[in-house]
């Protein structure tokens, strides 16, 4: 058996970073580690709808920069069937990176810069 389990942001500012995905995304910690040094601090995301993917985030002490994302050309991506009240949020929000109204989706941006593909569910 082999399946996904997480997906790792590094992140700069972990409280920023966890109202963030509350308010954006509804996700909420499952789990959290702290090393007894203080040189890092790790929490796993879960979603509300009980998936088995989780997002892990990760505070380095000794990370001050920002992370080098690339190209952005990752991401990950959330299916929704509220697509609408998610967009008007993410729009209210100010993290609305990009859209393409031709395929039906658009992009959120973190704290980060980490970029989050929103889809709306599909019949």
């Amino acid at each position: 058996m082999i399946r996904f389990d997480h997906y790792n942001f590094n992140v700069q500012d972990m409280a920023r970073s966890l109202d963030f995905y509350d308010k954006a995304l509804g996700l909420t910690p499952e789990r959290e580690k702290d090393a007894p040094d203080g040189s890092y601090r790790i929490v796993f995301l879960r979603d509300r709808e009980g998936s088995l993917f989780r997002l892990e985030l990760t505070w380095l002490r000794d990370h001050p920069q920002p992370y080098d994302l690339g190209e952005e050309e990752y991401h990950l991506a959330f299916v929704t069937d509220e697509y609408d009240g998610y967009h008007a949020r993410h729009e209210a929000m100010g993290c609305i990176c990009f859209e393409n109204p031709a395929m039906g989706i658009y992009f959120i941006q973190d704290p980060d810069g980490y970029w989050i593909e929103i889809v709306p569910k599909r019949n």
